[in-house]
């Protein structure tokens, strides 16, 4: 059962715990779908792939992931996550850090407009 559940252009997220030292979602993201190219200033997060194929930047790497793989992106590091698989893509984030609120987001690039 989820605390809340959000539907986005490309995609979704369910809050799975909430806590004052972490968050936990899992995220879902449409094939061909993409997050926006961010960063946070609060928070660090560790993401491990469920289902799916997906292109993660991390700073200047790109890597190539799927199901069982994890990466995890340090507080302050630019990054974004790709669907680059012909079906849903599906992983877990943790989140660690002293705010965990989605106006912590600092779009540098986006496909819908939010930059």
């Amino acid at each position: 059962m989820s605390l809340e559940r959000s539907d986005r252009p490309w995609g979704s997220y369910e809050v799975l715990l909430e806590a004052s030292t972490h968050k936990i979602k899992t995220i879902t993201i449409k094939p061909g779908a993409r997050l926006s190219l961010q960063r946070h200033q609060k928070r660090a997060e560790h993401w491990f792939i469920v289902l799916g194929k997906a292109l993660v930047t991390v700073g200047n790497k790109k890597i190539e992931m799927a199901a069982n793989s994890a990466v995890d992106i340090a507080i302050g590091e630019l990054h974004r996550i790709e669907n680059i698989g012909s079906t849903d893509l599906v992983f877990i984030e943790v989140q660690t850090g002293t705010y965990f609120g989605e106006d912590d987001i600092e779009r540098i690039e986006d496909d819908f407009g939010r930059a």
